[in-house]
């Protein structure tokens, strides 16, 4: 269905690119929220040296809400650094990382005397030349998946909205917000004791993600798609979360929503 929202193609960013590749994840929940959201996918794109996929759908991109216009100069400043000579005993290896980050030292090509090869070959650690030794290769795959989940220390931790001391949470991500909040609202004015948590970060999740999961008896997880966030936290988290889900082209609806939660309630 062109230009119609949902949510289907979160498995195919955290899974569809070749071999060991983690990647990470960012998705918009409000319409002022995408520039916030881009505003993140930019800074850990250049802080990590790392592709990093930006989530957004039909829904968010023709919605509208009061935006207050940020001051350019009050913005977080997302430094950049290029190499600019040799990085180890005299010479320049393009696959010295950073010890904290793990991101390789960036080189404006054509730098006199930074030049390296690139590519889709596997790359010997710290030298870059193609290597084809298997120890060589495990030690960069896991590398790769090791800067990606250290960025879940540079991100903020899971919010919980919970004033009831609930036992049911509803977890959500991208633009279901709005109509999760409102059935949330609904359940609340009824009588129903519920939290939320909505996630902004898929990939990595955020560090409590688990901690937070793990506290409340259920966890309801309304997606439109057929459950691919659920099929996440239940094979990471090990919770017996359910889905709420529908692909129909248009938004979940916060009554129907309500109903669901005041079901598992």
């Amino acid at each position: 269905m062109p230009t119609k929202p949902e949510q289907a193609d979160l498995l195919m960013v955290m899974f569809g690119r070749n071999a060991e590749s983690p990647v990470p994840v960012v998705a918009a929940a409000t319409p002022g929220g995408c520039f916030d959201a881009a505003l993140e996918a930019a800074r850990i794109a250049l802080k990590y040296r790392t592709p990093v996929y930006l989530l957004s759908d039909a829904y968010l991109a023709n919605g509208s809400e009061p935006w207050l216009l940020p001051e350019v100069d009050e913005l977080p400043e997302i430094p950049v650094e290029f190499a600019d000579g040799p990085n180890r005993d005299g010479e320049f290896l393009p696959y010295v990382r950073d010890p904290e980050t793990l991101a390789r030292d960036w080189a404006i090509p054509g730098t006199p005397g930074l030049e390296h090869r690139i590519g889709g070959l596997e790359k010997q650690d710290e030298t870059g030349n193609v290597s084809y030794d298997p120890d060589n290769h495990d030690h960069m795959v896991r590398l790769r998946a090791q800067k990606v989940a250290g960025i879940a220390a540079d991100i903020p931790e899971l919010s919980v909205d919970d004033p009831d001391g609930a036992s049911v949470l509803v977890l959500g991500w991208g633009g279901t917000y709005g109509p999760i909040t409102a059935a949330v609202r609904r359940v609340r004015n009824g009588g129903g004791k519920v939290a939320q948590a909505h996630l902004t970060h898929l990939n990595p999740f955020p560090r409590n993600t688990g901690d937070v999961l793990r506290s409340y008896h259920r966890v309801l997880v309304p997606e439109m798609n057929l459950g691919q966030l659920l099929k996440l936290v239940r094979a990471e988290f090990l919770v017996d979360a359910v889905g709420y889900n529908q692909v129909r082209g248009v938004p979940l609806r916060a009554s129907a929503l309500a109903d669901a939660i005041e079901a598992l309630l």
